[in-house]
């Protein structure tokens, strides 16, 4: 197991690399890996920071791997050269976890745009599920477009809350609601308990304004403590729950085609834009572009023309 997690840490750098050719490796060592791949329940984990995803993580982990699971924990972090990302300081923190024979932590690389790190985490899941891992727990470290590219990676996206946190509603982002294929609301022990409950009342309600999921899946609300361990074997049960559900009505492939699919366009657009950008004559006359915009001597859109037209 030692061995496999360290070819696994070897060949996620490998695919890290900016290096012409390390990435042509990379590339041939990922098409290999995709007959093995395919093979677990990938799980997209987001919250507002302070909500507990981390101690959630090593808790919901830790149960997974001592029942036998082999759990690979990723992170999507856009801002991590800013925030310094939660995963990144709190693999240390996930003691128990981080050190698990069925389990394996991969903090995200720091530094890149959201396209090259969200690319890096889909090869690197192809990666794990062809080293045997079953069950991926994706986290979202940044916020905003970090939460849908995770669910565009994801078969079960899981929103976690706080209860008494002044957002059960109101401040809830109306598209990360709809993503959600279950909400837990975290640290619901000692005297917050009760405002938990009343919360989990609160949110189910909201969930039944929702429009139907295409998976024919109804999200639900749970409760969990993830320090006293509390509802973490309820989360699992409800998540085998969905993904029985999908895999009967056939959602659970149809999402995964879906998914490759936006992937393809993804990287299509990543790499149009990567090569637009580093053109040195584009490089060179864009700043000149920029300037005639600021003076009025053109419009955006017509630098923008021509900009293109030289690419």
């Amino acid at each position: 197991m030692e061995r496999d997690q360290a070819a696994v840490s070897r060949a996620i750098t490998l695919i890290e690399s900016n290096q012409h050719q390390h990435q042509e490796k990379a590339g041939l060592l990922v098409e290999k890996c995709l007959p093995f791949a395919n093979k677990s329940i990938r799980i997209g984990i987001t919250g507002v920071p302070g909500v507990g995803k981390s101690t959630f993580i090593e808790s919901f982990g830790t149960h997974l791997a001592d029942a036998g699971k082999r759990v690979a924990v990723l992170a999507v972090d856009p801002t991590s050269t800013v925030s310094g990302g939660s995963i990144l300081g709190d693999k240390t923190r996930m003691e128990t976890l981080v050190n698990h024979k069925n389990a394996f932590i991969r903090p995200s690389p720091s530094g890149d745009s959201l396209g090259g790190v969200a690319k890096k985490t889909r090869e690197t899941i192809i990666l794990c599920e062809a080293a045997g891992f079953d069950t991926l727990l994706i986290e979202t470290v940044g916020v905003g477009q970090s939460e849908t590219t995770v669910h565009s990676m994801t078969d079960f996206f899981l929103l976690l809350k706080l209860a008494g946190a002044g957002d059960e509603l109101q401040g809830i982002k109306r598209g990360i609601m709809e993503m959600a294929d279950a909400i837990v609301i975290n640290k619901a022990d000692g005297e917050n308990k009760k405002p938990a409950e009343k919360a989990r009342s609160e949110f189910r309600r909201a969930l039944h304004l929702y429009p139907p999921k295409e998976s024919g899946w109804s999200p639900n609300v749970l409760l969990c403590s993830a320090l006293d361990h509390t509802g973490i074997e309820d989360i699992w049960k409800m998540i085998t729950e969905f993904e029985t559900t999908v895999k009967e009505n056939k959602h659970f492939y149809h999402k995964r085609r879906q998914q490759n699919r936006f992937w393809l366009l993804q990287t299509i657009n990543e790499h149009l834009k990567s090569r637009f950008y580093n053109n040195p004559e584009i490089k060179k006359e864009l700043q000149n572009q920029m300037d005639a915009v600021e003076k009025n001597e053109t419009t955006p859109f017509a630098a923008a023309n021509y900009l293109l037209s030289m690419d």
